[in-house]
């Protein structure tokens, strides 16, 4: 479904895309609280580039951008900046999209993914890319422990909790309500997600 104003619902386990033109607000809502959202950002003149979560962490210096701080980039352009976070604060952008061989290891084959949620949600909008990039996992508590060991614990937001982005360029925001239930981030049931332009 294609909206350029007002609000998309994005089903539990299942992701939609939106088109953000420059200098609008876009804004991701957890409406049930404990429900990561993995983010992507595409320049709309040209998908192949795209948010980057490294050249994000280069640029900030930070595992996380704070607010007023940009996403930059694999062209090392800002596409989205950080306007506002009324949650407890935990996102993580150092965890890959959940995939069809990620679930195959956990031995769940034909369970759903972000990966395949966001090849969904961009053919909405007649858009194709060929790799799944590092999303922005919103919500996502993923504490980086003593030795550099990696913690996967339930997200804390709670019911309404929200994020809010605004665009530097013309882009196209995908969010995947994220599905996995194999490990304990979204409480073992996901839930819904909205994405509202501003």
């Amino acid at each position: 479904m294609e909206l350029t104003a007002g609000r998309t619902v994005v089903p539990a386990r299942e992701g939609r895309a939106v088109r953000v033109p420059a200098g609008r607000r876009v804004r991701v809502v957890d409406l049930e609280g404990g429900q990561v959202g993995d983010l992507f950002a595409f320049a709309a003149d040209d998908p192949r580039e795209r948010l980057s979560a490294m050249h994000t962490r280069s640029v900030t210096s930070r595992l996380f951008p704070e607010v007023g701080e940009a996403f930059v980039t694999d062209r090392r352009r800002p596409i989205l900046a950080l306007a506002g976070d009324d949650s407890p604060g935990s996102h993580d952008m150092l965890i890959a999209a959940c995939d069809p061989a990620r679930y195959a290891a956990l031995g769940v084959p034909e369970h759903r993914s972000c990966a395949r949620n966001l090849d969904e949600a961009l053919a909405e909008l007649g858009l194709d890319v060929t790799a799944t990039p590092q999303p922005v996992n919103l919500f996502m508590r993923i504490p980086v422990e003593e030795q550099g060991r990696l913690r996967w614990l339930p997200a804390e937001s709670r019911p309404g909790d929200s994020i809010t982005f605004e665009a530097v360029m013309d882009c196209v925001v995908a969010v995947s309500a994220c599905p996995q239930d194999q490990v304990g981030i979204n409480g073992g049931e996901p839930t819904s997600l909205a994405i509202a332009v501003l």
